[in-house]
């Protein structure tokens, strides 16, 4: 589905953005890696005979941003596909104990890491004449306001949607795409970057008697959202821009 595309994907070492490197590598991207940390994934890729590098990348450096995306074009020859993946969970806590530092390190990675990474890819879309950009936001911030404490988390989620929207309307005519996918639950370590503090002051704890109907209780892997991104990617999203997709089995409509 992917032959012959080049992608670069942010936060690709692990979780979300692991599980689609190697479903767009599998579907013959070759894909550019950029992460603090490399873990399995190109080992996995190049194994499995495939095409992928590996760039260190903090996604709140400017400099570190730009040079995953320019090796992965020198290496591979352009850019199609872009996945902004990167993002912490960050603090969560009342906002009179959310501290500056604790907002802006949440913000800076997760949506100043977005606009990074959509600043120094769109060129070379530009110059492929199409591409697909697809932002990896959250159920947090766009459904889901119940979660005690995720002020600075939800606020950079939102804003990813938004830049998604403006972005549709101004790439529109270089043909290129851009979509957001929102998680709910998915079992990732993504809750190891997650730090509350005195949230059960706030009193937003949500019990559901008779358990949630949603789809597996709103609760997925890492792969049902791969599936997603590569259904973004691919041909058979030609028609699709400027939407928010939900994965998460209907859960955070119960929110």
């Amino acid at each position: 589905m992917l032959d012959g595309k080049v992608a670069l994907i942010t936060g690709a070492g692990s979780g979300i953005g692991r599980a689609t490197a190697l479903r767009m590598a599998r579907e013959k991207a070759k894909v550019g890696i950029a992460d603090l940390e490399e873990g399995d994934t190109r080992k996995k890729i190049e194994e499995a005979g495939g095409e992928a590098i590996f760039v260190p990348c903090d996604v709140s450096k400017p400099e570190q941003v730009k040079a995953a995306v320019e090796k992965t074009v020198a290496r591979f020859g352009g850019l199609d596909i872009v996945v902004a993946n990167a993002g912490i969970n960050g603090v969560w806590a009342p906002i009179d104990e959310l501290e500056p530092a604790d907002w802006d390190k949440t913000l800076s990675i997760n949506l100043k890491g977005t606009y990074l990474t959509l600043h120094f890819a769109v060129p070379h879309l530009k110059k492929r004449g199409s591409g697909s950009i697809i932002v990896m936001s959250s159920v947090n911030g766009n459904r889901t306001f119940s979660n005690a404490g995720a002020t600075a988390y939800s606020a950079s989620k939102a804003g990813q949607v938004a830049i998604v929207k403006m972005l549709t309307l101004e790439l529109g005519r270089h043909n290129i795409r851009v979509n957001a996918v929102c998680p709910g639950a998915i079992h990732t370590h993504i809750e190891d970057s997650t730090h509350k503090h005195d949230t059960d002051k706030i009193g937003l704890d949500l019990i559901f008697p008779k358990g949630s109907p949603a789809i597996k209780g709103g609760e997925g892997e890492p792969d049902d959202v791969a599936d997603v991104c590569l259904f973004l990617a691919s041909d058979l999203s030609r028609h699709v821009s400027g939407v928010e997709v939900y994965v998460d089995g209907g859960q955070s409509l119960m929110r």
